[in-house]
């Protein structure tokens, strides 16, 4: 196999190889958009996928604060902040959410983007449950059913609504005075509320799983969980002591259910029903094997990107892209004739490329992303733009077309490097300091420029050197 060969098989191989990771980008994005929904539901993404960011897709954005008032005292706002983003990562990689935004801002504020999430409620409720589990034993003595009926004559016990699982609920001082010492009121659902311990001997620490089952009562489904070794055994003598009694499972300061215990439970493991339907069981279920957040959030910023405004972003930029790279393509073909028609190749060829590689690294395709391909693509322009000028210049002092071609590529090749090099240090300094789309930028724009070397400077020679090897030539349009 000759030189020409073997370089021409890598070429080959380098486009067939694109086109086979971008064949489920293609096929992905042609399908019904509920089919999308329902494999996304299930986990069932291809591997290799161009993503579409918050601005393609739409979705979520939100802006959380960390309570840090109710931190523990002493404690670290930075470890807090960062177990926080961690707990919340945790919870929408469980969820399924392609390609969140989850970052720190500032001192105590949380930048959360979950493309494809356009309910902003389902996103809320996901992210911003500290879901805090606690095992808690239900008053059953004399002294707690007399202040059950009584408080009941009072009506509802609590300050804000206990119906909304996102209100913050405070008992009636009137109420609070019936409470029997140890203990206290929490609400329950469907207008309910329970006197337990005040202090709960089992938490959501020790959990070690939690997955959502069917066939409970009714048919409903549940979660259900399994507690570590020591969490195990504390939740074995627990019940053990405490035999026809009820226990409360408390998910953030609400009681979901109070099962009587109707013997010891050995092996640390339990059920959670509460009516669910199936998505409120999945949610439950994330949000404890995820962990409990170490302080309430609260939202001070929130905004939904419809995915219609989604796609008149796809389309005007698919657009406005097609109109740009046609003008450039008419361009080049009618000054640099048919070498034009060389760099126009190895534009397409850059595209592709770059294309194929984000696909491979899952990356996400935004706006400011877009314009980082248009950059790229126009580097690549500008590296064909320098490499024919020179050709020309060798070729009107005389020299042969082949040398012609080696020494404007040669001489080509120095300020080719420094511009991209250049560019390669912009965008670093981009991805390094800036956010999610000015990151976005950077990638495809670094992406786009280590190609488009490949491209222009290797491809297009490539082109030039096997047509200038096929004989004696005399002439290169160009």
């Amino acid at each position: 196999m000759t030189k020409f060969q073997l370089w021409w098989a890598s070429v080959i191989v380098l486009i067939a190889g694109s086109i086979y990771l971008l064949y489920p980008s293609i096929n992905w994005y042609q399908m019904d958009p509920k089919e999308r929904t329902k494999l996304e539901a299930n986990r069932l993404r291809p591997k290799n996928l161009l993503n579409l960011g918050l601005d393609l897709k739409g979705g979520t954005h939100l802006v959380m604060e960390l309570d840090v008032e109710k931190l523990p005292p002493n404690s670290d706002i930075t470890d807090a902040i960062n177990r926080a983003i961690e707990t919340i990562r945790n919870r929408v990689d469980q969820f399924g959410v392609a390609e969140p935004l989850i970052a720190r801002q500032g001192a105590r504020w949380i930048v959360i983007q979950l493309p494809g999430i356009t309910n902003s409620e389902q996103a809320k409720d996901l992210v911003g449950r500290t879901a805090l589990l606690e095992f808690r034993m239900v008053d059953s003595s004399e002294a707690g059913q007399k202040a059950m009926g009584k408080i009941a004559e009072l009506g509802n016990p609590f300050v804000g609504d206990p119906n909304n699982p996102n209100s913050v609920l405070t008992v009636r001082p009137e109420a609070q005075k019936l409470v029997p010492a140890g203990t206290a009121v929490l609400p329950g659902r469907e207008d309910s509320f329970y006197i337990v311990s005040a202090s709960a001997p089992l938490t959501g620490a020790s959990l070690q799983t939690a997955r959502v089952e069917t066939g409970g009562q009714f048919g409903l489904p549940y979660v259900s969980f399994k507690f570590d070794q020591d969490g195990g055994r504390i939740f074995s003598a627990l019940t053990a002591a405490n035999v026809n009694k009820n226990m409360a499972i408390v998910l953030d300061g609400r009681v979901f259910s109070a099962p009587v215990i109707k013997g010891r439970i050995p092996g640390g493991s339990g059920i959670i029903e509460g009516n669910f339907t199936l998505e409120e069981a999945r949610k439950l279920a994330i949000v404890l094997r995820s962990g409990a957040l170490p302080a309430p959030v609260r939202i001070i910023e929130e905004r939904v990107v419809g995915p219609t405004l989604g796609e008149d972003s796809i389309r005007q930029g698919v657009r406005a892209s097609f109109v740009g790279l046609a003008i450039v393509i008419v361009f080049i073909l009618v000054y640099y004739k048919l070498s034009g028609a060389v760099a126009v190749g190895a534009l397409l060829l850059n595209l592709v490329f770059l294309l194929a590689a984000m696909a491979y690294m899952n990356s996400t395709m935004t706006l400011p992303g877009i314009a980082g391909v248009i950059l790229a693509l126009a580097m690549g322009i500008d590296a064909n733009v320098l490499i024919f000028e020179r050709i020309r210049e060798e070729m009107r002092l005389g020299k042969p077309v082949r040398i012609a071609i080696s020494s404007g590529y040669e001489k080509a090749f120095s300020a080719i490097l420094d511009a991209h090099l250049a560019e390669i240090i912009s965008a670093v300094f981009l991805f390094q300091f800036g956010t999610g789309p000015i990151k976005g930028f950077a990638v495809t724009l670094t992406l786009g420029i280590a190609i488009s070397m490949l491209t222009a400077v290797f491809i297009t020679r490539l082109v030039f050197e096997s047509y200038a090897a096929g004989g004696s030539i005399e002439t290169l349009s160009i």
